[in-house]
């Protein structure tokens, strides 16, 4: 279950790489911008704003941020990006972390690039950073005996199948697409007691959250929280630095 709260939670440091990504979208007057994996829709609003003149769309497969998009007054639809595809209006495609939770992704990116009309922006962003400190100790705290099983099933020790930045400049371009794609590791200074475990909460731990109970969920937040604090020490003014590494493709269907 997705937490709109938790996810807002570091605003900040969630919006720049959406804003960076869209600095190389040069789309002039697009017709329809849609938002895929829009969230709580707190950055759908940059695009609209962004682009006036256009039909601005949003899809995101949870209800709960389908309902605070809406709270919002994003006209946001539940549906799986997955069976998502483009219509002969679409100019600009903006997939903003997300396509790390979707397997096969490579070969849906392909097929969007190919169904879009001629001209249009196909504008990605994901997390790269899965064999990170925090990452490993999330794999490591699962594959545990007590957490193995359950866990397991709920995929939380299988890789990410992420490409970086060459991978999907040559998948992009395969498809038609003048590329861009670039890598970003951001350094982001936390606050608090844990953190980064706040800061995986919203995001990497979701399964976990999700096939767990309230005690079983505090008892393996409990066995994480010393690993995390070990890997991100807190500095003399209190802050913890979390690199996140992140990467980037703007495609553009020639």
């Amino acid at each position: 279950m997705w937490d709109p709260q938790q996810y807002l939670a570091f605003d900040d440091h969630r919006t720049r790489p959406f804003i960076d990504l869209l600095s190389r979208v040069a789309a002039a007057e697009p017709r329809v911008v849609v938002d895929l994996g829009c969230g709580p829709g707190h950055l759908t609003g940059v695009l609209a704003r962004r682009w006036p003149g256009a039909i601005v769309q949003a899809l995101d497969s949870a209800p709960e941020m389908v309902a605070a998009a809406r709270a919002r007054g994003i006209d946001a639809t539940l549906g799986a990006v997955q069976d998502w595809r483009p219509s002969a209006q679409t100019d600009v495609v903006v997939c903003n972390a997300v396509l790390h939770w979707v397997p096969g992704h490579a070969d849906l990116l392909t097929e969007w690039m190919r169904q879009l009309p001629t001209g249009a922006f196909l504008a990605v962003q994901v997390p790269g950073n899965f064999d990170a400190p925090s990452h490993r100790a999330i794999r490591q705290v699962a594959a545990r005996d007590e957490w193995r099983d359950v866990l397991g099933r709920a995929g939380i020790l299988e890789p990410r199948a992420v490409l970086d930045p060459a991978g999907y400049a040559d998948l992009l371009d395969a498809a038609g697409a003048e590329v861009d794609a670039w890598e970003t590791t951001y350094l982001q200074r936390l606050t608090g007691a844990d953190p980064v475990l706040e800061w995986v909460t919203g995001t990497a731990l979701r399964p976990v959250r999700g096939a767990l109970d309230d005690a079983r969920w505090q008892e393996f937040t409990t066995q994480l929280a010393p690993l995390l604090r070990s890997a991100y020490p807190r500095r003399g003014d209190g802050t913890t630095w979390l690199p996140f590494r992140r990467v980037f493709v703007v495609g553009r269907k020639r």
